[in-house]
């Protein structure tokens, strides 16, 4: 069975619409250079909406904000790309004059669509699926509501890399942008561990409307022991949310090496006294 490993450019897009307009735009296929034959392929249109916290995707559920579903019709929904080309699939958003304002969503999906035979001559489809994720925004009376639930960094950690946690809610009908700012530094010398030259320590996360976002940032390359200056801003909704703290990175080995050193001054520290103790009695 042939091993897809095509892709879909842009993975995601965002779209301005206004109530009766008719929108064009397109993605690309790209079948890589080192594929063996011609991909085959076929596009649909899927509802976009997440099941949970963490932003599980959920490309099946129909809902008020998955209407667009209904809107786009791809100009070429099936076709081949060959080896090493790619092609654009264009596609149209008619939108209805009573379109609701905010936020619609949906995803371009792109599945492999060759039908093979299996050895008992039943056919067989190979599926490797991949989207593109639509993120709309409708013109009309959208709601900003929402602000930063939580915002943690850990205070210790006997491991690296250390995750940086928030929780962010939206109430609006618009999905919204969390900028992140993140910076790293040794606590007693000052040196700067992040950002660096190729992380800037600074990142987005959209915020789907009437739903809260738990978002986790490991944050690696960072000493195995030590004590650092940590700190993380969050830009949403007109607002900022600054947590800064210091995080003690302290292993299991090291703790147990104090340990078993501390145990051994106080057994260190018993036997003199005990010998001291010895003496006295012997001199008396």
């Amino acid at each position: 069975m042939e091993n897809y490993s095509f892709t879909i450019l842009p993975m995601s897009q965002r779209v301005s619409l206004t109530p009766g307009e008719v929108y064009v735009g397109k993605i690309t296929v790209v079948n890589p250079a080192d594929a063996t034959e011609n991909f085959a392929y076929k596009a649909s249109i899927l509802p976009y909406s997440i099941m949970d916290g963490n932003y599980t995707a959920d490309l099946s559920t129909q809902s008020n904000r998955s209407m667009i579903t209904d809107w786009i019709k791809i100009t070429e929904p099936v076709g081949t790309v060959a080896p090493n080309e790619s092609k654009e699939i264009e596609f149209t958003i008619t939108v209805p004059e009573n379109a609701p304002a905010g936020g619609q969503y949906a995803a371009i999906a792109v599945a492999s669509n060759d039908i093979m035979s299996s050895n008992e001559g039943v056919a067989v489809q190979n599926v490797f699926e991949m989207a593109s994720i639509i993120y709309a925004s409708v013109a009309g009376e959208t709601v900003h509501d929402g602000e930063v639930v939580q915002n943690n960094i850990p205070g210790f950690s006997t491991i690296t890399p250390i995750t940086l946690t928030a929780s962010i809610t939206n109430r609006g009908n618009i999905h919204e942008d969390a900028t992140f700012l993140i910076k790293v530094s040794d606590a007693f010398t000052g040196r700067e561990i992040l950002p660096t030259e190729d992380d800037d320590g600074i990142y987005n996360e959209i915020i789907m409307p009437e739903s809260t976002k738990e978002v986790a940032r490991d944050i690696s390359n960072l000493p195995s022991i030590g004590i650092l200056k940590v700190s993380q801003t969050i830009y949403y909704n007109g607002d900022v949310s600054i947590m800064e703290k210091n995080v003690i990175i302290c292993p299991i080995w090291f703790m147990l090496l104090v340990l078993i050193t501390l145990a051994s001054i106080v057994v260190a520290i018993v036997a003199i006294i005990k010998k001291h103790k010895k003496k006295q009695d012997f001199n008396l």
